[in-house]
Formats: structure tokens, C-alpha cells, sequence
């Protein structure tokens, strides 16, 4: 469990995700969707068609979901299987973090 600082400085848990084998899943969508978006970059220099484009864009946006609800999801299943965390305020903001992506 790693601490953050709020805006009023009081310190608040905040959950780190330790399954190595998820966050490597997680970080290797991510470094797809970047490689994703300079191609979107490079499209749209290039002048390709609108449709081509949002296509492209589309695929960039399931990436980066996919990696956000992955993370939320596993950080979820750590704080339910540790006794140590608090996992009702833990639950509370990941279930925050998940309708931000909604």
C-alpha cells in the first residue's frame, strides 16, 4: 500500500498493484496504443482518409480502456484477497476511477 498526499496534505491510502504478470499485460497494451497514436499522428500528416483515421483513433481508445479497467479490476481482486488493506476505502475510489472512465 503506497500513501498519497491530498490537496490538504493529510495522507490517504492509495493501492499500488503488485501482480507482476498483470502489469506487465497492462504496460505492454499501453506501449502498444503509443505506437498506435504516432500512427494516428503520421495519418493525419500524410492526409488519410477521415475513416482510416477514427479507425486508427478507435483502436488507440480500446487500448488505453482495456490497460484502465485492467488495472482498476486487478487492483480490485489484490484488495479484496489482502486482510491488511482497508478494502471498503479502497474499493470506494477504484470504483470512482472506474465511472471516470465511464
Amino acid at each position: 500500500m503506497a500513501k498519497a498526499v491530498t490537496h490538504a496534505g493529510a495522507d490517504v491510502e492509495s493501492h499500488v498493484l503488485h501482480d507482476q504478470a498483470q502489469l506487465h499485460a497492462i504496460v505492454t497494451r499501453l506501449k502498444r496504443a503509443h505506437g498506435q497514436m504516432g500512427a494516428v499522428v503520421r495519418m493525419l500528416e500524410e492526409g488519410r482518409s477521415c475513416e482510416d483515421v477514427i479507425t486508427q483513433m478507435a483502436a488507440v481508445n480500446k487500448a488505453i480502456n482495456t490497460a484502465a479497467f485492467t488495472l482498476i479490476s486487478s487492483s480490485l481482486k489484490e484488495c479484496i484477497i489482502d486482510p491488511t488493506i482497508d478494502s471498503d476505502d479502497v474499493t470506494t475510489k477504484l470504483q470512482k476511477l472506474f465511472l471516470s472512465l465511464a
